[in-house]
């Protein structure tokens, strides 16, 4: 559970341009809305779940401290997670059906859809029993409202209720 006291922020930044593959760490991503992260594979439709329809699929973000409590058997780096972003001081599950910005007034505004649960493809490509560790705290998985730049460091601030596109 974050910290009542910190501040929520994103701590890391990952992309990767094909399913798959290892994800990188970047300082900075271009959100594009309606489309996810440029540079990402599912900005591109090429991500492993990229035929299923529906919401849900342009940006996933997962907690530091959900990693940091992961059993010894089951901890991971954080780009091992296959999430875009990593946050640190807000529970990401009190997000679905919520806006919230990343970066101040003119920040990048996205939608929390609906939870990422783990799956079996998480575990194949990290380490047995990671699904099981993650269940009910996997991340978000959210789109994009409004374009911009997401940067390691910037904070996020919850808007309200999704109701607008």
């Amino acid at each position: 559970m974050p910290d009542s006291d910190s501040t929520p922020a994103i701590i890391a930044i990952y992309l990767t341009a094909q399913a798959q593959t290892q994800l990188q760490s970047v300082a900075e991503a271009t959100a594009v809305a309606g489309r996810g992260l440029r540079g990402d594979r599912y900005f591109a439709g090429t991500g492993t779940f990229s035929r299923w329809p529906g919401t849900g699929r342009q940006i996933t973000l997962i907690e530091t401290e959900v990693l940091a409590a992961l059993p010894a058997a089951c901890r991971i780096e954080p780009g091992a997670a296959r999430r875009n972003l990593v946050t640190s001081g807000i529970a990401l599950a009190e997000l679905v059906g919520v806006d919230f910005r990343i970066g101040g007034a003119d920040g990048v505004v996205l939608r929390g859809q609906r939870l990422c649960e783990p799956c079996a493809h998480l575990e194949r490509l990290t380490t047995a029993g990671i699904a099981r560790a993650l269940v009910g705290r996997g991340g978000l998985r959210a789109d994009v409202v409004v374009g911009g730049a997401i940067r390691v460091g910037d904070r996020l601030e919850i808007l309200g209720s999704g109701s607008s596109n």
